[in-house]
């Protein structure tokens, strides 16, 4: 019998980025953070919906993520639009930087969040931009989904 896979809590969801993009692959990846960002992020209150991953050399780092100031952190607090080195294995890395370089593909980060052990993690999704037609026909979709479910609920009731 296999595991019931855990539920994890979010610190932080990029619900637009669903909306937005095509999403091609989705991946785990660790998160270099200094102490009061772990802080701050526990309190729940970062924002990444406008935050995406960028090359820089042969290393990937999280850009535009906002993790604001811990209250407690004295002079020893973080700048909270910093950018933060993106923890993978070197095959993984030079991977996604080819596809980056690649026109049209992007990296975003879907949440953060905590894993069983207490460690950060960011949910990297290689994505592709939807255009307005598209974006139009996912949502009709979507009601469509939805009516049909209401449909099929109600069919025994009358």
């Amino acid at each position: 019998m296999a595991k019931a896979e855990k539920e994890r809590p979010v610190v932080a969801q990029n619900r637009r980025a669903r909306h937005e993009y095509f999403i091609n692959e989705t991946m785990e990846a660790g998160l270099s953070l200094t102490g009061t960002e772990v802080k701050s992020l526990r309190t729940g209150k970062s924002n990444i919906a406008d935050a995406y991953a960028g090359a820089e050399g042969d290393e990937l780092f999280l850009l535009n993520a906002h993790i604001p100031e811990y209250s407690q952190g004295n002079r020893f607090n973080h700048e909270p639009r910093r950018k933060r080195k993106l923890l993978l294995h070197r095959r993984q890395v030079n991977r996604l930087i080819g596809a980056i370089q690649r026109k049209g593909v992007t990296l975003v980060p879907l949440s953060i969040y905590f894993n069983e052990s207490g460690r950060a993690k960011v949910e990297l999704a290689v994505v592709s931009g939807k255009k307005k037609y598209d974006k139009r026909a996912t949502e009709k979709d979507r009601d469509w989904q939805r009516d049909k479910a209401r449909l099929i609920r109600n069919r025994g009731k009358e």
